[in-house]
């Protein structure tokens, strides 16, 4: 059980990202009190939670409606990750990211960010959604679930403490730190995917 959490925690931690979506809730919240900041944090968070939960409990039920094997799936979770570990190994994700917030301070009037776009598209993402909705399928039984949805949790309370802690927490790790770190879980991440990948062939062609 020890090694499924902790499985479960680091792709969840890659893919949800929260020392890469730290920075930017501080470009997004800049100006804004500090009591203001801290409210936006747990609501995003706590939303997001909501979001990626529902989707771990009833996501298999989904693709039963649509009639998506779960190997495919696998395949197509598996490429979606794939890309997001490019965009991290590449810088091309926290550009995006950048641009983003350019927009968003570039129109005043959107104050709360909370909802849009830190709950959704940058904590439950469609990377995030694919990730947790493949752990849950790959548990076997109650208490499997029950780990990779602590896991879960996990990485969402570490993502609330570093966005509520962000300003001390950049001035710890700095830029460059924080590049190199996401270096390496881009890397990490690459290989989860393609073990995702081989799996859905595997599971598709019944080798």
């Amino acid at each position: 059980m020890t090694e499924l959490f902790f499985s479960a925690f680091i792709t969840l931690f890659v893919v949800i990202d929260p020392p890469g979506c730290a920075p930017i809730y501080a470009g997004l919240t800049k100006g804004a009190r500090a009591a203001q900041a801290r409210s936006m944090a747990v609501r995003a968070v706590l939303i997001a939670s909501a979001i990626l939960l529902s989707f771990a409990l009833f996501g298999e039920d989904l693709l039963g409606a649509l009639h998506i094997e779960l190997d495919s799936f696998r395949i197509a979770g598996g490429f979606m990750l794939f890309w997001i570990a490019f965009e991290m190994v590449f810088e091309k994700r926290t550009q995006r990211r950048e641009q983003r917030v350019e927009k968003m301070i570039a129109t005043p009037e959107i104050e709360d960010v909370s909802v849009f776009p830190m709950a959704m598209p940058m904590l439950a993402g469609p990377g995030a959604i694919a990730a947790v909705m493949l752990l849950m399928n790959e548990a076997s039984g109650l208490q499997q679930s029950l780990v990779v949805l602590a896991a879960l949790g996990a990485v969402m309370a570490l993502m609330m403490v570093g966005l509520i802690a962000i300003a001390p927490l950049m001035r710890l790790l700095g830029d460059k730190v924080e590049a190199v770190i996401t270096r390496l879980l881009g890397v990490l991440l690459a290989a989860l995917a393609a073990q995702y990948v081989i799996e859905g062939l595997k599971g598709s062609f019944g080798i």
